[in-house]
């Protein structure tokens, strides 16, 4: 076996924070390689064809006007016509009726709370502002922190449905500071009348991802789909190889983005104490029913659901966002759902799981018929989202590895900041700096 590596740098996942990472390692001559398990680019945000070659994303995606890490990159890709700027229209279904919660005078408009909770509701922005030091809140639930300021109605009516849809068993336990900046980023989104604007990359975020590869390509670097990496091979204080089905690929420097779990399963003989705490971090599964409609659900881009009883954690109609016209005249609808993958709905096939969510959709928009259900796609991925509990910064493992040419890059260490494209490409671009110059082990 040859004692000189393949390559300057390997990178596991062909998601944004590895495709922008191979970017600028191929800008700077590195020969770099990625190793994908997927078909596609572009991680959660790969997009799929319908059989009537209607493109788009697997899961929901979209960004903020205040996002500054995507369109500086699209620009860069000199694709900046294919960005749509556009009004988010977003609601809550609550108690049999779709209440519209886009503008300031929306909320005031919101009857099933009292008015002094609707000045409540609408200040909270505002109040979440005074906080300049996020860990200052660390060590308290969103509940802890959130009930104070907002009272207990506007809290168990507006937050607390929406808290367990997107973390389910793990409701309770989510640190403050996931709310907080939510909320942060959320306020400084809106226009000079209160309403929010989004941005959406034409054709989805795969096209992004896909002309990011072509670029890695043409810069003289390997992405290697249909990849999985299934082991490693170390001498101790260095990672030599990486294993896949078609054999091992040898580099000098190595960059790991899937989640922790995955990243422990491809490094089983590194310290133990190491290992632990990539377990540590916990993680919620996601099922996305996305269904291709002849016809609209209602107006609405966004709705949140905070009905007892409903599964999932808001309806998108993507279309009203991007125009049903650049997909067909069809109507995109998702229906996310984040669970434990032990939860019995995720084992369901892909036609019992569409049995299973049919019925609370009829139920949300009583002209809904099953037949305008053109066609659909299931997918799920295993660690979508991580959870952070409190004094998360305290155990979340560091970039650095027991393997002085290693470093790991995932979504969990975005924090403070949530999982999102805008800050995987952030990511991507300082971690290939890092890689760049050498400064992978630790105290580097």
């Amino acid at each position: 076996m040859s004692t000189t590596p393949s390559f300057d740098t390997a990178i596991v996942g062909a998601g944004f924070t590895g495709l922008v990472a191979a970017l600028r390692l191929a800008q700077q001559g590195k020969k770099v390689v990625v190793l994908e398990s997927d078909h596609t680019p572009g991680g959660l945000a790969g997009t799929f064809d319908f059989d009537d070659g209607v493109r788009i994303e697997k899961f929901y995606h979209h960004w903020f006007n205040n996002d500054a890490y995507v369109p500086k990159l699209v620009e860069e890709l000199g694709l900046q016509d294919l960005i749509l700027t556009l009004p988010s229209r977003t609601g809550m279904y609550y108690n049999g009726r779709l209440w519209k919660l886009s503008t300031p005078l929306d909320v005031l408009r919101f009857s099933p709370l009292p008015f002094i909770d609707r000045i409540r509701l609408g200040w909270l922005v505002f109040q979440v502002r005074k906080v300049k030091d996020w860990k200052s809140i660390e060590h308290l639930t969103i509940r802890e922190w959130l009930e104070p300021l907002c009272g207990k109605k506007v809290f168990e009516l507006v937050w607390e449905p929406l808290i367990r849809s997107k973390f389910s068993v793990f409701a309770e336990d989510i640190n403050a500071v996931w709310f907080w900046k939510k909320l942060v980023l959320r306020g400084s989104t809106r226009d000079t009348k209160g309403g929010e604007q989004l941005a959406y990359f034409r054709g989805g975020f795969g096209r992004l991802a896909e002309a990011i590869a072509e670029r890695v390509i043409a810069l003289g670097g390997e992405i290697r789909y249909g990849t999985p990496v299934t082991g490693a091979t170390t001498d101790g204080s260095r990672i030599t190889a990486l294993k896949t089905p078609a054999g091992d690929v040898q580099a000098g420097n190595f960059l790991l983005t899937p989640s922790f779990k995955i990243i422990a399963k491809i490094l089983p003989d590194a310290p133990r104490a190491w290992l632990e705490s990539l377990e540590r971090v916990n993680y919620l599964g996601n099922v996305c029913l996305v269904m291709e409609l002849t016809h609209s659900l209602s107006d609405t881009y966004w709705i949140n659901v905070n009905d007892p009883g409903f599964p999932f954690v808001g309806v998108i109609e993507h279309t009203n966002l991007d125009d049903s016209s650049h997909y067909a005249g069809r109507h995109i609808v998702f229906l996310s759902r984040y669970l434990a993958t032990s939860d019995a709905t995720w084992s369901m096939n892909d036609e019992e799981y569409l049995e299973y969510a049919l019925p609370h959709l009829e139920r949300m928009f009583p002209a809904f018929r099953r037949e305008w259900v053109k066609e659909f796609r299931i997918w799920r991925a295993d660690y979508a989202q991580p959870v952070t509990e409190r004094g998360f910064s305290s155990y979340v493992p560091a970039e650095e590895t027991p393997y002085e040419n290693a470093i790991i890059s995932t979504m969990a260490q975005i924090y403070p900041e949530d999982r999102g494209t805008n800050y995987a490409i952030r990511e991507g671009s300082r971690v290939a700096e890092r890689l760049a110059t050498g400064r992978t082990a630790r105290g580097n």
